[in-house]
């Protein structure tokens, strides 16, 4: 008996072993919903999940409980009812009016501090989507800020570009701002390589990307007509509003009292500002949103179990599944597969649920949901007129939409506004800026024609003035004149400003990131601060993909802007006819010829040597007569005295006469050359030039930073040693570019050629050099969505053909004042003819140097020979004397005294009648004391 009671417990233990082993594991689901009558549909979702998933692996348990009136009761229940049960998920509601303050805030902040899945199933407010904050919260239904996707694709269906944005400052509406942007750059992304010359007028309106010409934020103390004022003033006429009910029904009342809900506007709303009380204010002709089953609670709850079971079929095929947390107190761990568990959910698809298709975002939010587009038509009528079908807008055509004001057509979108707003920069001769006068009047100013300047009043930066303030200033030239003429055949007034950074515009990175803006003019009409550039705006593939340009009002292309050379005239400049050898040889020959001559003249028997030998010397032909003869005849000064006399000499002066012919006009001819013209020589001959392709710091070149040619040789492969070169050197504004190559800061610097070559036609130290390379055009640039680019085109295209454009060119641009000057004969300076003034200064100074040697050479000549004649006087008297003794007749001593002969007078008196013979003297006239009988008296 004991064997037999041992064995049949052994077989009872076992079958209760197996059949627990065969039993599915109990999984708890919880539930907070808006009311009793929900706890029910809950318990129903549970058991038809249970029929169709987990089978033998799991089975659900539903568990469910009310909101509580407020935060603190909610959490708690949350604790004690159902996480002490061990839940796996929670699946909370959003209770609809009157009790819509209570949240499932605290549902998620209690359940997802421990990684508990939370389900929401009417929530749509969007700071669910934060991650940071609801770590565990995923829902059925999508944020208020997803209208946004059906907004952009109503846009795109009627072709509306011109859109205003008016949002609450809270953060539904900064969400509702932040998705329709992201959407509005994402297209942008996707269709700015689009190639828009390929397509039609009528296909690329449709391709445009529509954007947001203004955001208007608000909050309650806004002054909400000033804000529609502003939004009044613009063009577009597509007003997208999101805000609270109570918010929309006040802006709907400031809006009928400005006429903003007539015909021509456009109001497209969500679901809340087109409900309650804001229905009630809402004008005829709105076109809203409504999510469809968005408030039907049993069907979210059918679904939402039915996402949970199917996950959690998926989350039991996986190991290491753990419990979850039984209770809130004293328990701070976290479910250690809430995380994995949650990430299944996010993953799941459900493709036939009761409110559609189901999938979640990255955010857990409802992918592909489905909204009704309703139309607030007469006596508060809402009519469904077309669907968004979760990828697409799909209208009704069987209905039709009553716009406001009555309509029945579709509204373009936007008025177009005759009070332009023109963004202009300075750059001359297309715009010149001058300050005003102190009565804030332009200054009158006349063209070399006579005609008067118009001249507009233009707001800017006055650069002159510490700080650079804005103030109005005074804006000429060929673009305002072009403005003019524009204002007058298209009907539309104007307001002129100055780009306040001064750059005509292109992409720069926004702190350090991978987003790009434009700056300059660019970036202000992109912007909405200005409808129009009319400036010297260059035509290129990059910024046409973002706004549009007018056919070109005037053709250009590059060029390179260099410093004139202008020959410097030194003190030898006369001498630069010939070399310095021919120099040599030239001053060579006419000492030559000369000591020839003499040589000729003295020993031929017809020489003045010889022919009269009674002729005074000096009248004789010197040496020095024949230098003096051969500089006359070079120098073609005249010959005075001197000339040969025989036959040779005079053949040899012949020669020398044509010799001298010839020199002189060589010399005349090509000092002319060397003095008179006066031809620049192009420092580089164009971009080829190979001190551009190969650049060093030795010749620098540049151009403006941040421009149309800055772009240009960024993108051009073969420039890239030139670009890199540049990029160290380029100026901000092209003024202080060439105002730098004047100053020898810059060597070359390449820009606009009708910039440059209207420069170098008023600054006659500048000159252009080498062919127009990058031939492109200037035109105006407007947004894509303008009304007025094709009007502008044909006013343009019209001024080409009656010669407006001519007209402006010749005042403006061809007028040119070195060309006149260089076509007029030029004129020696004193500059060229200083070394020949230098020369006759060193001849006076030599003269004058010459002449006191002259004087005192004569002086010692004149003492010496005193000195000699006072020594042949005393030989005199002693002869005398001496012959005296000799012949016995001894007279008396004289009492005259050797220091008394003072003169030849003296010395002469006093000689004996019989001594007539002079003693001998030298041949200039001294007493030759060599001679034996003045020795022998000595």
């Amino acid at each position: 008996m004991e064997m037999r009671g041992v064995l049949l417990l052994a077989v009872l233990h076992c079958c209760s072993v197996a059949l627990c082993g065969c039993e599915p594991r109990l999984v708890n689901v919880g539930a907070v919903l808006s009311q009793k009558r929900y706890e029910q549909v809950f318990k129903e979702a549970v058991s038809q999940a249970n029929a169709l998933y987990g089978k033998d692996k799991f089975k659900m348990n539903a568990i469910s409980v009310t909101h509580k009136p407020n935060a603190i009761q909610m959490a708690l229940s949350v604790c004690e009812d159902l996480i002490s049960n061990q839940v796996y998920a929670i699946l909370v509601s959003h209770p609809p009016q009157p009790n819509d303050h209570l949240t499932p805030t605290p549902v998620s902040y209690t359940a997802g501090f421990y990684r508990i899945p939370v389900v929401g199933l009417t929530t749509r407010m969007s700071i669910y989507s934060d991650k940071s904050i609801h770590l565990s919260f995923l829902r059925t239904v999508p944020p208020y800020s997803h209208q946004a996707q059906v907004w952009f694709d109503l846009m795109r269906e009627f072709r509306w570009n011109h859109i205003i944005l008016i949002v609450s400052d809270d953060h539904e509406g900064r969400a509702a701002q932040k998705k329709l942007e992201t959407l509005l750059e994402e297209r942008e992304t996707k269709t700015k390589n689009r190639n828009y010359e390929n397509l039609d007028q009528q296909n690329f309106d449709f391709r445009r990307t529509p954007k947001a010409e203004k955001v208007l934020l608000f909050t309650q103390d806004t002054n909400l007509t000033a804000l529609l004022l502003e939004a009044k003033d613009l063009e577009a006429r597509v007003i997208i509003l999101s805000a609270s009910e109570d918010e929309a029904a006040a802006v709907y009342k400031a809006a009928r009292q400005l006429n903003m809900t007539g015909s021509g506007y456009v109001w497209l709303v969500g679901e809340r500002e087109m409900s309650g009380k804001a229905l009630s204010e809402a004008p005829d002709g709105l076109l809203g949103l409504q999510l469809i089953n968005g408030k039907n609670e049993s069907a979210h709850i059918m679904d939402a179990v039915a996402v949970v079971a199917q996950s959690l079929q998926e989350l039991f095929e996986k190991e290491n599944i753990t419990e979850p947390p039984r209770g809130c107190v004293g328990n701070t761990n976290i479910w250690r597969t809430g995380p994995l568990f949650k990430r299944v959910l996010m993953s799941s698809k459900y493709p036939d649920g009761l409110t559609g298709r189901i999938e979640f975002n990255d955010d857990g939010d409802r992918r592909f949901a489905t909204y009704s587009i309703l139309n607030h038509q007469k006596a508060g009528r809402v009519v469904q007129v077309g669907v968004f079908n979760g990828t697409q807008v799909v209208m009704n055509p069987q209905r039709k939409i009553i716009w406001p004001g009555g309509e029945t057509e579709k509204p373009v979108g936007y008025q177009m506004s005759t009070r332009l707003k023109i963004v202009t920069i300075h750059q001359e001769p297309f715009v010149y800026v001058k300050p005003t006068k102190s009565d804030g009047m332009c200054k009158e100013e006349y063209t070399v024609n006579g005609v008067l300047i118009k001249k507009v009043i233009c707001t800017g930066p006055n650069g002159t003035i510490p700080g650079q303030p804005i103030v109005p200033q005074c804006c000429y030239g060929f673009c305002i004149d072009l403005l003019i003429k524009l204002a007058m055949s298209m009907n539309f007034t104007y307001e002129v400003h100055l780009v306040a950074d001064g750059k005509f515009g292109t992409q720069e990175r926004v702190n350090n990131s991978n987003k790009k803006e434009w700056n300059g003019m660019m970036g202000e009409l992109l912007g909405g601060l200005a409808d129009m550039i009319v400036a010297p705006l260059t035509i290129n593939n990059e910024r046409a993909q973002y706004i549009e340009f007018s056919k070109p009002f005037k053709y250009q292309g590059l060029t390179i802007l260099v410093k004139k050379e202008i020959p410097r005239s030194t003190l030898d400049s006369f001498m630069q006819p010939f070399q310095s050898t021919l120099w040599l040889l030239v001053g060579l020959s006419v000492h030559v010829v000369a000591v020839m001559l003499y040589l000729l003249d003295r020993f031929s028997p017809f020489g003045r040597f010889k022919v009269n030998s009674e002729e005074e010397e000096e009248d004789a032909l010197t040496l020095s007569s024949a230098m003096w003869f051969s500089w006359g005849v070079l120098l073609n000064s005249g010959i005075g005295e001197g000339a040969p006399r025989s036959f040779s000499a005079r053949i040899l002066g012949m020669v020398w006469a044509g010799f001298a012919m010839i020199i002189v006009a060589s010399y005349t001819a090509n000092l002319a050359a060397f003095l008179v013209l006066d031809r620049p020589e192009e420092r580089i001959t164009g971009i080829n030039d190979p001190r551009l392709r190969n650049p060093s710091d030795k010749f620098i070149y540049a151009t403006v930073k941040q421009s149309s040619v800055d772009i240009y040789f960024r993108r051009q492969v073969e420039l890239s040693t030139m670009y890199r070169h540049m990029e160290k050197h380029n100026y901000e504004s092209a003024a202080e570019a060439i105002q730098a190559v004047r100053d020898n800061k810059l060597h070359a610097f390449i820009w606009d050629s009708a910039v440059l070559e209207f420069e170098a036609s008023q600054k006659c130290d500048l000159v252009t050099t080498g062919e127009l390379f990058f031939r492109s055009g200037f035109g105006i640039g407007m947004r894509k969505d303008s009304p007025w680019k094709q009007n502008v085109s044909l006013a343009i295209l019209s001024s080409h053909e009656n010669g407006f454009m001519e007209d402006l060119d010749k005042t403006w641009v061809r007028y040119q004042e070195c060309d006149s000057r260089s076509n007029a004969p030029a004129t020696l300076t004193f500059e060229n003819m200083a070394g020949v003034f230098m020369l006759v200064a060193g001849g006076i100074v030599a003269g004058i140097f010459l002449i006191f040697i002259e004087i005192a050479y004569k002086r010692h000549k004149d003492a010496r020979r005193k000195q000699m004649q006072l020594a042949f006087a005393a030989v005199n008297v002693w002869r005398k004397n001496l012959q005296d003794r000799k012949s016995g007749r001894a007279e008396p001593e004289p009492q005259t005294s050797f220091r008394s002969i003072t003169s030849t007078s003296d010395l002469k008196r006093r000689m004996a009648p019989g001594d007539a013979t002079p003693y001998p003297t030298d041949i200039t006239g001294q007493l030759n004391l060599s001679d034996p009988s003045v020795s022998t008296v000595v």
